[in-house]
């Protein structure tokens, strides 16, 4: 990215059913849907939002094998968009298994976020 104009940052949790994917849905969601950018355009060089690029960061402490990209990328609405997942976030305790629930174990997934805007 030649320059970052807009750089948010969130936290996401699944509680119960240890789904990676979910935790980094709901991180990205928390970073970019309390914003408005409603002079973005006027930044980027030719003024599209399709040619803005996006970077998405996600610290996950595990299962980076089974997050979806994809489903990740689905959250942000325009632009050309990477992800780069790194370790970090949190698993801890939950202080039960429920099984109605999916879980597997008593674990709770914690992703952090990083979402960058620019050109």
């Amino acid at each position: 990215m030649e320059r970052i104009i807009f750089i948010e940052t969130g936290t996401g949790i699944d509680v119960h059913g240890q789904d990676i994917t979910k935790a980094a849905v709901r991180a990205v969601e928390n970073a970019i849907h309390y914003n408005s950018m409603p002079g973005i355009r006027g930044f980027l060089p030719d003024q599209s939002l399709l040619n803005m690029k996006v970077n998405i960061k996600l610290a996950v402490p595990l299962d980076k094998d089974k997050l979806d990209l994809e489903r990740v990328k689905q959250e942000i609405p325009y632009g050309k968009i990477t992800v780069e997942v790194i370790d970090g976030g949190m698993a801890t305790t939950s202080g039960i298994v429920l099984e109605d629930k999916d879980d597997k174990n008593d674990l709770m997934y914690i992703v952090n976020a990083s979402v960058e805007v620019g050109y």
